[in-house]
């Protein structure tokens, strides 16, 4: 009986995952902008920790969206109307991807800078 149950949480969660490739514009940027770091990676030989790096990144912007967009569905329900306090708890959700995006920029020009200087020069 329990297995059963593991396996539809499973169905459930590649669900939503589907789901959000589909439909969501943000979880789709993020995870074109992923393909292209992972190329980027793959041209520029960047080593293990550097990978490990990014594969962490990756995972914390993509949850964070999907996390975001389950919050802002579940206000819409609850809200249907503007009220300032949903707005709050969407715009927060919103702005937590924001952070991990922008520190993961970040560490990618740590990572992606020098190759890509050493490069040209």
């Amino acid at each position: 009986m329990k297995s059963k149950n593991i396996i539809d949480s499973f169905k459930y969660a590649f669900s939503g995952l589907i789901y959000g490739i589909r439909n969501e514009r943000n979880i789709k940027v993020h995870f074109s902008i992923m393909l292209i770091v992972i190329f980027m990676g793959i041209l520029f030989k960047i080593n293990l920790i550097e990978w490990s790096i990014c594969i962490i990144l990756f995972g914390m912007v993509i949850s964070l969206e999907y996390v975001n967009t389950a919050i802002e569905s579940v206000v819409n329900i609850c809200s249907p109307e503007k009220n300032e306090l949903a707005k709050i708890s969407k715009d927060m959700a919103a702005s937590a991807v924001v952070v991990v995006a922008i520190v993961s920029l970040i560490v990618g020009m740590i990572i992606f800078l020098p190759k890509i200087l050493e490069s040209i020069i």
